[in-house]
């Protein structure tokens, strides 16, 4: 084994250290997947072979892509092959670059350093890889790499110095200096100069050109390498509710094309999947460096923009004569008092539990008087989990759903409610990207809830799927805003936390 804890200066002395060291190898695989990323004829044997060369990356692919997150189905995977059909071509090819870039970076020593640099650096890249969908989907993988590898050089050299990063701690820990000059000064190259002369070694010029390009945000590709990367950086100091943080928003949103909130919603679903996908691909507690964002504030400022508007009778409650002089009531209008207390007393109820129907009760009259969602409903598994069923509702006409309301589920049976519940994520079938959802949206649930845009979301208590949580705005026609669907998705998550605690009392 070689000695890593010899003296070195100068980036020629440290190229030579870190490439007789093994990332050359870990760098190999990731120039292949990439280069199968940038290919339109990549085929799946030829992914499985370059997995296949290290078997320890291949177990360790197959164990992820048998995780909740990647198989919420639970379906047992043995092959790469197999992996492929169920996860998806890219969905492992991206499993396989972060086990090799994690596992290879934090193999030898897993000093605090390397943890923190390597989970905002993963955090970073989940975020721009997130924002190139919105721009070039060709451009994801790139862009994922590029903020992973931008910081690849300090990455290498605390997991790989030894003594001398022990002792470069202790300088750069002194009071009023400056980082670069005391990086001249005792290793005699910056990490910058470091990352650079890795990636030229490495053949990935082009990854390295998309990084030097974000220094300047020089085109769409580059802007989402750096912002992804300075939000990382910003959430890890500052946490998700500095001003700093916030000051991104615009111009992710204008990045992406979408609004301020649709924008801020993105940046927080994508920390959200950073914790996950870290916690499944790597051996280190990484999770555990990355701010978590599940408990932060609603921000609900959206839902008082909306308008009352005076009700549109339905055609049976108006008669032939028309009168008129009848007003309709006007229509269910948001209360944020409401609804920050409903969220506050199932977060209380999440630590001390509570008897089922005061939980339902406060989830109903959260999303349904707080929120202002005109029709709410809690579907659960019932019959021996062969059949949807409502537990509880609240809004005009919902009332015969209790007794009306009966939708097979198990095999043979595909729909919207079934598919919600495997994927364990909130849907809104409402919007140009729920076109691919449609067919799922079956002549039996169009009978039972009526036809229009529709918000679902699962229930889950702990390991046990209860059922889906239901939302739409049939009475009035209007749209479910953002920040009343980030109300329901975030209602449903703490019901399968109220009824979890409740099952272990």
């Amino acid at each position: 084994m070689t000695d890593l804890n010899n003296e070195t200066h100068g980036l020629r002395s440290w190229l030579e250290r870190l490439n007789r060291a093994e990332l050359p190898a870990m760098a190999v695989v990731v120039h292949d997947l990439l280069r199968l990323s940038q290919s339109e004829t990549a085929s799946v044997a030829q992914l499985t072979e370059v997995l296949m060369r290290d078997a320890a990356l291949a177990s360790k692919v197959l164990r992820v892509s048998n995780s909740v997150y990647c198989n919420p189905g639970r379906e047992v995977i043995k092959t790469l092959s197999r992996a492929v059909v169920v996860v998806g071509f890219d969905q492992v090819r991206m499993i396989g670059l972060s086990v090799s870039l994690l596992d290879g970076l934090l193999k030898n020593s897993p000093r605090e350093q390397l943890q923190a640099l390597l989970a905002r650096s993963f955090h970073g890249a989940v975020q721009a890889r997130n924002m190139a969908q919105y721009l070039n989907q060709r451009q994801q993988e790139e862009v994922f790499i590029a903020t992973l590898l931008s910081h690849i050089g300090e990455l290498a050299f605390w997991s790989h110095a030894g003594k001398t990063a022990d002792r470069l701690v202790a300088s750069l820990n002194e009071p009023g200096v400056d980082p670069d000059k005391v990086l001249k000064r005792e290793i005699g190259v910056t990490f910058d100069q470091l990352t650079v002369g890795l990636l030229k070694t490495w053949n990935m010029g082009e990854i390295g050109q998309l990084i030097q390009a974000s220094r300047n945000s020089d085109g769409p590709a580059a802007r989402a390498v750096a912002l992804g990367s300075t939000l990382a950086e910003r959430v890890a100091g500052k946490g998700w509710t500095h001003e700093s943080v916030q000051a991104l928003i615009e111009p992710v949103a204008e990045l992406i094309g979408t609004d301020a909130e649709h924008a801020w919603q993105q940046l927080v679903g994508s920390g959200q999947e950073a914790v996950r996908i870290a916690g499944n691909c790597s051996n280190a507690d990484l999770q555990q460096w990355i701010p978590r964002a599940d408990d932060l504030p609603l921000d609900l400022s959206a839902l008082l923009q909306m308008e009352v508007v005076p009700g549109r009778p339905s055609v049976d409650e108006v008669s032939a004569e028309r009168k008129p002089e009848v007003e309709a009531d006007p229509l269910l209008q948001p209360n944020l008092e409401m609804l920050k207390l409903s969220v506050d007393h199932l977060k209380l109820m999440a630590r001390a539990p509570m008897d089922v129907d005061t939980i339902l009760h406060t989830v109903m009259q959260g999303l349904h008087r707080g929120a202002g969602i005109e029709r709410i409903a809690l579907m659960v598994l019932a019959e021996q989990q062969t059949q949807f069923r409502v537990r509880t509702a609240i809004g005009k006409g919902t009332q015969r759903w209790r007794e009306t309301f009966a939708l097979p589920c198990g095999d043979g049976a595909k729909h919207i409610f079934g598919h919600a519940l495997a994927q364990r994520d909130c849907l809104w079938l409402g919007g140009p990207k729920s076109q691919e959802l449609q067919s799922l949206v079956t002549p039996a649930v169009v009978e039972l809830v009526g036809s229009g845009p529709f918000a679902i979301a699962p229930v889950i208590a702990g390991s046990r799927r209860v059922g889906v949580l239901y939302g739409d705005m049939r009475l009035s026609g209007r749209a479910l805003s953002a920040s009343q669907l980030a109300a329901f998705k975030r209602v449903a998550e703490l019901t399968g936390l109220c009824l979890q605690r409740l099952s272990q009392r």
